[in-house]
């Protein structure tokens, strides 16, 4: 197993988990508030990594872009619980897992390389499965309810 294994699954396990916290409603203006936080804290990234150089500061801003498309699916689906923006946070979270995935590859040579980005889109291709499942699950939760009535 590469040194690479061990922080995908980690990070795959913890989006997993945080999309649980995400199924309360909020009103107009805390929507607003949220947005504008969110674009805040990714200029604010943005501007962290402009400090690094090479690839570090290529997976930093890949990190930054994929915090900030997390949050705002995430806020999509606070705003508007449904179970398309659920699903979307999860493909977000998807998404933004490959693109450090890979980018962070790119630190590496050859076979390794090679290896590496195969194992990045077999968890991105598991990831998004796993998403479509939880989509699948929902219509049938939908339509069993709707059969009781």
């Amino acid at each position: 197993m590469n040194s690479f294994t061990m922080p995908l699954s980690v990070a795959i396990l913890w989006l997993a988990i945080s999309s649980g916290a995400i199924a309360q409603t909020q009103s107009k203006a805390e929507y607003k508030a949220a947005k504008e936080t969110i674009s805040t804290q990714y200029k604010a990234d943005k501007t962290a990594c402009a400090a690094m150089s090479g690839n570090a500061k290529d997976v930093c801003n890949e990190e930054a872009k994929g915090r900030e498309s997390i949050a705002k699916a995430e806020l999509e689906a606070k705003y508007s619980p449904t179970d398309k923006h659920r699903n979307e946070v999860l493909v977000a979270k998807a998404d933004a897992a490959y693109e450090v995935a890979k980018e962070k590859c790119d630190d590496l040579g050859g076979d390794a390389k090679s290896a590496c980005v195969k194992e990045a889109k077999s968890a991105h291709a598991a990831a998004l499965a796993d998403a479509k499942a939880a989509e699948k699950n929902a219509e049938a939760r939908k339509a069993a309810v709707s059969d009781k009535r």
